[in-house]
């Protein structure tokens, strides 16, 4: 059975599996400005590495230069995998024979992760301070995050669950609550 919750966010159930998908995608707005913001910067490396070249070797602005390109090279490719994540990512879970699978898919490509749910703890939402300047910076458009929920598994905590909306994450932690009680159950059965 097939639940739309938004846009963006898919549950898909069936006796024996969930599986929940969320499309990184933007408003057409925020789509053109990140792929503007890249051209742009795509460009100004481009401009500077041909202005480098063409200096004297002796030139001290060379060294300077050089140092600009390695930060632009860093930004190219972390803006580069965020739109990428914006135009053809999403986000994965499943939940099928006692194991939770979460993976972020760009193109097709990603790792997954495998967790046991009997070692799951704490499953819920992030407890996210609004007003902070780490959670804004996380939560922007021209980032790879904005996690919503969470869990603990063998001490170490898993964050999930990529630009939900609060009724989104609310709704999609209520259907992977019960899937996992479920989930549990038989494995306890077993």
């Amino acid at each position: 059975m097939m639940e739309i919750v938004s846009d963006r966010v898919s549950i898909d159930r069936s006796a024996d599996r969930i599986s929940v998908v969320i499309s990184a995608r933007l408003t057409k707005r925020k789509e053109a400005l990140l792929i503007a913001w890249f051209l742009c910067w795509l460009l100004i490396g481009t401009y500077v590495l041909y202005a480098r070249t063409n200096m004297p070797s002796g030139d001290p602005l060379r060294q300077f230069l050089l140092v600009f390109l390695a930060f632009w090279l860093y930004f190219v490719v972390r803006v580069g995998r965020a739109l990428l994540w914006r135009l053809k990512g999403f986000e994965q879970w499943r939940l099928k024979d006692g194991v939770l699978t979460l993976k972020d898919s760009i193109l097709g490509f990603g790792k997954a992760n495998t967790y046991f749910v009997e070692n799951i703890q704490r499953l819920g939402a992030l407890n996210l301070d609004p007003t902070s300047f780490k959670h804004q910076l996380n939560d922007s458009f021209w980032t790879v995050g904005g996690e919503r929920l969470g869990f603990e598994h063998l001490g170490r905590k898993v964050a999930f669950g990529k630009g939900l909306t609060e009724a989104e994450a609310k709704r999609v932690l209520f259907v992977l609550q019960e899937a996992l009680r479920t989930a549990r159950k038989r494995v306890a059965d077993q």
